[in-house]
């Protein structure tokens, strides 16, 4: 009922009372946490209960991940954080396409910036359990004159406290942002991001992701790619949202300005994965991301070539219930294929 009452109102209302009602411990809906020991696996040498995330772009400013975790989330990521608080673009800058099941965001690294989400990730931290997998995802601020110097800034001022990194470089709504997918520099950002990390004994073993864009040409792949297997890159996001426009799009929404998410962008996001699983020979850890809704989708991300799998957009049609739903249908394929555990199925596309 709750759900459906804050799909009345405009987006970034509800998002920011939703954020308020998990602050306070209101349930959102039933609770149910369920173990599955065929979707337990250890990837990068962290212990992960289920391959389901909560993608970045949720909980900006880590302030719900317990109450996320509550749902049955395998790991929370939170962000995008850049340096300085920002208060992102001109509003509205959200919109429900309701008829394609999908969203157009151009919200532009709206956050409360790193000093503010550092004190929340260390409260946070206080009672952690160790099952509870974190991952920090950063950007730049829109007005650096320095971009990489932001992600080496955020690098060590949260990477102590999570589990992971993902260095945001492909979100549509930063101007200049996707210009560090390219050859050349983005091995810069990740040679000088290696530098970082191997100057803070507590981030020389950390997982470093880097989320790319769906908006990528094949030569722009498999440079990244190559890039990737060359400097022992530890993992892809594969993908942020889309600057393209299905023509299967209904809602009188779909021409706004921003990245697209939802189930409109659910084929060409797994068709990519499918490429970089194949360009990287299977050797680095991918996460799917991407139009996910169901068990069956989430296996598709999976046999694709995805160690783990993210959503959002799902959330926001469905409610929290749908993260046990997936669990248990997910788990449910696996066995039928005869499977003794997630892991076995990656890759295993036809």
């Amino acid at each position: 009922m709750l759900i459906n009452l804050l799909r009345l109102l405009p987006p970034e209302t509800a998002h920011t009372l939703t954020i308020k009602l998990l602050r306070s411990n209101i349930s959102l809906n039933s609770k149910h946490k369920q173990l599955f020991k065929s979707l337990k696996q250890k990837i990068l040498g962290i212990n992960f209960k289920n391959p389901i995330g909560l993608a970045a772009g949720f909980d900006k400013n880590a302030e719900v991940m317990s109450q996320m975790f509550s749902y049955g989330f395998g790991f929370v990521e939170i962000g995008t954080v850049t340096p300085k608080i920002q208060l992102g673009n001109e509003k509205p800058r959200i919109f429900r396409l309701i008829e394609d099941e999908a969203i157009i965001n151009h919200l532009g690294f709206n956050n409360e910036g790193s000093e503010k989400v550092l004190s929340n990730i260390k409260s946070f931290y206080k009672n952690k359990d160790i099952n509870e997998i974190i991952g920090v995802n950063i950007g730049k601020n829109k007005s650096t004159q320095s971009d990489i110097d932001d992600y080496l800034y955020c690098v060590e001022k949260l990477g102590m406290y999570s589990d992971y990194i993902t260095i945001n470089i492909s979100s549509p709504n930063t101007p200049g942002l996707r210009d560090l997918q390219l050859r050349g520099r983005i091995e810069l950002l990740v040679k000088k991001i290696q530098a970082k990390q191997s100057e803070i004994e507590g981030l020389i073993k950390k997982p470093i992701f880097i989320k790319i864009s769906p908006d990528l040409n094949d030569e722009q792949l498999r440079d990244i790619a190559l890039m990737s297997l060359a400097n022992n890159v530890n993992g892809l996001i594969i993908s942020n949202s889309t600057t393209k426009r299905p023509d299967t799009l209904i809602s009188s929404y779909k021409n706004e300005l921003g990245g697209l998410s939802g189930k409109p962008i659910f084929l060409n996001s797994t068709i990519l994965l499918k490429k970089m699983y194949s360009l990287t020979n299977g050797q680095i850890t991918l996460i799917g991301v991407g139009g996910v809704s169901s068990g069956h989708e989430c296996y598709e991300k999976i046999k694709a070539g995805a160690s783990l799998v993210q959503l959002y957009t799902a959330l926001v049609y469905q409610g929290p219930k749908i993260i046990n739903k997936i669990l248990k249908e997910l788990d449910t394929l696996i066995l039928i294929d005869g499977y003794k555990n997630v892991s076995e199925a990656i890759g295993k596309s036809s």
